[in-house]
């Protein structure tokens, strides 16, 4: 990863310049000065307390990560990749990471694999994690810098299909908390956290279905489920949360688009996976 060093910023010190003005992690930091050749600046070592001056150019070479999940070559798309970022179509019944009753088959082991095949090594670190049946783009990082970074630096947008008809978009500002006697499933309710949901209609299936277009402000715990379920508008297809199966097989909810500034451009980047769950089970 490299940055250079503008005017404004001469006379600098390295720590000062990367923590500050490049949003690295003491923690980053530190691991970046115990790798040999971490921190360089025209192709030569530089110390944290060294300055720096306009025009040079910083290089950050990563430790590389252990890989500890076994990879397995599974039918998952890559939308987007470069040197920092990943982006995965996840198809619905997959998990993201391997879970109790999900060891192997999942996003992370087709992530794994798919580095190795590349000949890279890194830990799979995901920035939108999207529960098993979720479909959509799920973004990861190549690197502990990228992931940092891009926490607070990423816009994502849903699609879901409701059961009922709404008539106008809106914003759904209801606190959600864990149901009594339940592991994982939320419910609007005093005592919960704050959750805000953005939602925009964009096409009504008579009385019985609503197309939504979805922005979190927030992000929690099954958040778009559990608001949609409370107004009385349960997604298709999610059981959990009361809407039927009858139709859909499983919740009608996919991540259509992610927005991000790359971590080392600073450009935003947008990518969109649309669906259609009319034709998905046809």
């Amino acid at each position: 990863m490299k940055f250079t060093v503008p005017t404004e910023l001469d006379g600098i010190c390295v720590k000062d310049f990367l923590r500050r003005h490049c949003s690295v992690s003491a923690r980053t930091l530190a691991k970046l000065k115990r790798t040999e050749m971490g921190i360089t600046c025209n192709g030569e070592h530089i110390r944290s307390i060294d300055i720096l001056h306009a025009g040079d150019i910083i290089n950050l070479t990563f430790p590389k990560d252990d890989m500890y999940l076994e990879p397995i070559d599974l039918p998952v798309e890559i939308v987007y990749e470069d040197s920092q970022v990943i982006i995965f179509n996840k198809p619905p019944y997959m998990p993201v990471h391997p879970v109790k009753d999900y060891r192997l088959n999942t996003l992370a082991n087709a992530a794994a694999f798919h580095a190795i095949s590349m000949g890279e090594n890194y830990i799979f670190r995901v920035i939108n994690r999207l529960d098993k049946d979720t479909s959509g783009l799920v973004l990861a990082a190549k690197n502990a810098y990228a992931a940092a970074f891009l926490k607070s630096h990423t816009e994502k947008l849903y699609i879901a299909l409701c059961e009922g008809k709404i008539e106008r978009s809106g914003t759904i500002d209801e606190p959600l908390r864990l149901k009594e006697g339940h592991g994982i499933q939320r419910e609007i309710g005093e005592g919960g956290v704050r959750a805000v949901t953005h939602y925009k209609v964009l096409k009504n299936y008579g009385d019985e279905y609503t197309l939504l277009e979805i922005r979190l402000e927030t992000g929690r715990t099954h958040q778009i489920r559990a608001h949609f379920s409370g107004k009385g508008y349960p997604l298709a297809g999610d059981s959990m949360y009361g809407g039927s199966r009858k139709k859909f097989p499983r919740q009608c909810l996919h991540c259509m688009q992610i927005s991000f500034i790359h971590p080392e451009s600073g450009k935003t980047i947008t990518v969109r996976k649309d669906i259609d769950f009319f034709e998905e089970i046809k």
